[in-house]
């Protein structure tokens, strides 16, 4: 039974990450309300425990603190603002923790948003992808008041291990996008790097178990094969707003924006086999 001490927690947009968010703040026994055009979704929301709301204002009447888990900028702006938005529809203290990964300027425009109706902001995005959030071992890269980062540290620590605070709001979207820029960087490097090796005819596999002792290491190379570049031009979209925002000539993120689309297709077709578990030749 869920402790009415507890944030009375609300999800807008409950696909893979946020049903598993759902299901480790169930465990720890805390009431969730669940938002998404899927009815796939909620139904399954609905099996796991959680309550379930017809529109984002609906939640907002019955939650205090509102995760958003969806894709991507548009679709925040949609929930959040709006006569059928959390804003127009929450309760004063309540708080919209945004994890989805969007850029620091829409978060920080909500921020503002909300401060005259005493609604308060986490950023929050997390990081570590899906096989964490079902273990409960996500990374939250945090901006906020310190008081409202405080509020959503029990909320996030039943699906996170680890909760960084960076600064205000705004500040967790710098995060999460500076790990997304080094992490396609290490991906986009780790095609060319095996496209070069296989002409060698060298063992790409015992090749990636040196380097993963050497400075060639990375996280990006451990896991390989779980990356798929889905949200890379995304992620590096944001990067290129900031870029032009701050009025900065980055060449080799400009590079890494292109290469990304590229990318996408080569690992989805014939990527280097560092690991041995693929094809090992471009076509």
């Amino acid at each position: 039974m869920a402790n009415e001490q507890k944030e009375r927690i609300g999800i807008v947009g409950c696909g893979r990450m946020g049903f598993s968010m759902l299901k480790h703040l169930i465990k720890n026994g805390y009431s969730v309300t669940v938002c998404d055009l899927s009815a796939e979704a909620l139904k399954r929301a609905a099996d796991a425990g959680a309550k379930t709301a017809a529109s984002p204002a609906a939640l907002a009447k019955q939650c205090d603190f509102v995760i958003l888990g969806v894709g991507y900028t548009d679709e925040v702006n949609a929930v959040v603002y709006g006569k059928d938005g959390l804003l127009e529809n929450l309760a004063k203290g309540a708080i919209i923790a945004v994890s989805s990964t969007t850029s620091p300027y829409v978060v920080q425009e909500i921020a503002a948003a909300g401060k005259p109706k005493d609604i308060g902001v986490l950023d929050a995005p997390i990081c570590r992808g899906r096989f964490a959030a079902d273990e409960g071992t996500l990374l939250a890269l945090v901006g906020g008041e310190p008081d409202v980062v405080e509020r959503g540290r029990a909320v996030y620590g039943t699906f996170c291990s680890d909760y960084a605070h960076l600064g205000s709001v705004g500040h967790g979207q710098v995060g999460k996008t500076m790990n997304n820029l080094l992490l396609w960087v290490n991906a986009v490097g780790l095609i060319e790097a095996g496209r070069l090796a296989e002409t060698t005819g060298i063992d790409l596999v015992k090749l990636r178990d040196a380097l993963m002792m050497s400075s060639g290491a990375s996280d990006a190379l451990k896991e390989w094969d779980m990356i798929s570049f889905t949200w890379a031009l995304k992620d590096m979209q944001v990067v290129a707003e900031m870029t032009d925002k701050a009025g900065l000539s980055l060449p080799v993120t400009g590079a890494i924006k292109e290469l990304v689309k590229e990318a996408r297709r080569i690992k989805a077709s014939n990527p280097p086999n560092w690991t041995g578990k693929g094809p090992t030749k471009y076509s």
